[in-house]
């Protein structure tokens, strides 16, 4: 986690500090190990899980803009750390989001 953490920090330095706290702690919540791509991609489905089925608030705004912002981020990591692998890895995350 320490790595995605830190991956995170160098990347979303810049970023509105609400979805830099929300995205925090959906990669927080995501599962430990795997790599920094597969972290994101978990912490991004689990941002969606809570915004399907709910009312239109605000927080719910903010969970569906750090799940595209994870989403976002999962994408860059696994196209620095393997891009061939890339087009495979966007599919598995969209079949993700639909379970």
């Amino acid at each position: 986690m320490k790595d995605a953490a830190n991956w995170f920090a160098e990347r979303a330095a810049g970023a509105p500090p609400a979805l830099r706290a929300s995205a925090a702690d959906y990669l927080a919540r995501a599962t430990q190990g795997g790599g920094v791509a597969s972290q994101f991609a978990e912490a991004a489905t689990l941002a969606l899980r809570e915004v399907f089925g709910k009312d239109r608030s605000r927080a719910t705004a903010l969970a569906l803009l750090t799940a595209d912002s994870l989403v976002t981020l999962a994408l860059l990591a696994q196209a620095e750390r393997a891009p061939e692998e890339l087009g495979r890895f966007a599919t598995d995350i969209v079949g993700a989001a639909a379970a």
